[in-house]
């Protein structure tokens, strides 16, 4: 009997247990339902506000002109050579001269520094008017293959430039095929200026999009011949021209990283610039620019961050000059903050 009274007040005491956390669990899920559950609810009163929109402008101000100061304190130079590296008489059909290969492309620039440029001077290319984001254009490739070479047999996502006279092409598909192809070489008097071209693409594409033991095979084999060709010889996680070229961007206007210059250039400095105008733009009415560049903290040359920092801070400060006016002469009696649902105290029974 008594062994009976025991597991019957154990019983009794569990399902009271369940009982409770079953009621605590129901009150918790009305008052989350019902958002009624504790927390900071500011009363947005007038001067609550004003006083937020006036600190927010004058901290975003100063953001701004610091943001904007590092842009404007890029030096840039920029020069656009599709149209001045065309001879006198192929300008008029450029390109009857771009396809001709028994032309000569090489075409000398004398570039004049307007201002010291601090090492590392950034090489660029800049495209115009071209759309790599073209749907079928950025289809056109394929990424296990990039990866794995001819370990991975179906590039159908490739075509037209999947198969050549029966073979594979690797890498394969339109991006690839169009690579770059214009090339720079600089000098400062008689002296040649070393250009970096390791690591100007990102650590991750070299170590897990392009294979270390896949070489190109097969490739710019066809009678249609796109752009650059590939050293067959070394591999696809080191050649960084194409793994740059393959990050296609987003907008017809798009630079891309050629290689640094490594020591620095001071104002006056006149370099040399022998280029070798290979790459067609002219079919699809294009433009190339190259792009000389130092760099801060922020990046390199962009006013953008700088402009919508100051602006959206004096917009936030005139608008709370407008609050502040439209307070003082209309001023509003405040409610009764007590009648605010989450400050109602529940009825005792």
């Amino acid at each position: 009997m008594e062994m009976d009274g025991r597991s019957s007040s154990s019983a009794g005491i569990e399902a009271d247990s369940v009982s409770l956390q079953h009621s605590r669990r129901s009150k918790f899920l009305h008052q989350f339902t019902q958002q009624s559950l504790p927390a900071c609810k500011p009363v947005l009163s007038p001067p609550f506000v004003i006083s937020v929109f006036f600190v927010v402008g004058v901290i975003f101000i100063p953001i701004g002109i610091v943001a904007l100061h590092a842009s404007r304190s890029v030096v840039e130079i920029v020069y656009r050579y599709d149209g001045e590296c065309v001879p006198e008489p192929y300008r008029s059909n450029k390109l009857a001269y771009i396809k001709d290969d028994s032309i000569s492309k090489n075409c000398s620039k004398s570039l004049k520094i307007p201002k010291h440029m601090k090492a590392p001077i950034y090489i660029y290319y800049q495209l115009d008017n071209y759309y790599q984001n073209h749907r079928r254009y950025v289809k056109s490739r394929n990424d296990k293959q990039l990866l794995h070479g001819l370990k991975y047999h179906d590039a159908s996502s490739c075509h037209p430039e999947d198969v050549n006279h029966g073979h594979p092409i690797v890498p394969c598909g339109l991006i690839a095929w169009s690579l770059f192809n214009d090339t720079y070489s600089f000098s400062r008097g008689v002296v040649d200026l070393k250009v970096n071209r390791k690591n100007i693409a990102w650590k991750s594409d070299r170590e897990h999009k392009f294979g270390k033991q896949v070489y190109p095979v097969n490739f710019q084999n066809g009678t249609l011949i796109g752009g650059a060709n590939l050293d067959p010889n070394i591999p696809l996680s080191d050649q960084e021209d194409l793994i740059v070229w393959m990050r296609t961007s987003a907008l017809p206007t798009f630079r891309k990283l050629y290689g640094r210059i490594e020591e620095d250039l001071d104002a006056d400095d006149v370099i040399s610039v022998n280029l070798f105008n290979n790459y067609n733009t002219y079919s699809f009415s294009g433009s190339k620019k190259l792009v000389l560049s130092t760099s801060t903290w922020l990046g390199g040359h962009n006013d953008f961050l700088g402009i919508a920092y100051i602006s959206i801070g004096t917009s936030l400060i005139f608008i709370a000059f407008v609050f502040l006016l439209l307070h003082v002469n209309n001023p509003r009696p405040y409610g009764d903050t007590s009648n605010l649902s989450w400050n109602w105290k529940p009825i005792s029974s």
